[in-house]
């Protein structure tokens, strides 16, 4: 499965950068493949391998904050692997052909 997600900590201004930094952190300490960009944090693997690593990644933006907001979307297909590559692939390979 691949899980999209993205936690916001509440209350503590318009700098959220360290905060969000916490988060991928832990996203990367988990060695699953991941991406983080602008708005969003992807992680793949297995159900109960992802969803520790958000829940964790949550906790570490509760240090920087008592409220926080998540949104996460879960693409969960069964043998699908490097989703997180093949998916934009796919994508540019039709782009490629115009």
């Amino acid at each position: 499965m691949i899980a999209a997600f993205s936690v916001t900590p509440l209350g503590i201004g318009e700098d959220v950068g360290e905060a969000v930094a916490a988060a991928v952190r832990v996203v990367r300490a988990s060695g699953l493949p991941n991406r983080t960009d602008a708005m969003f944090t992807s992680i793949e693997g297995e159900w109960d391998e992802v969803m520790p690593v958000i829940r964790a990644a949550i906790e570490a933006v509760k240090a920087h904050s008592d409220r926080v907001s998540t949104v996460i979307k879960i693409d969960d297909r069964a043998g699908v692997t490097d989703g997180l590559t093949a998916k934009v692939a796919t994508v540019e390979r039709y782009l490629a052909e115009g």
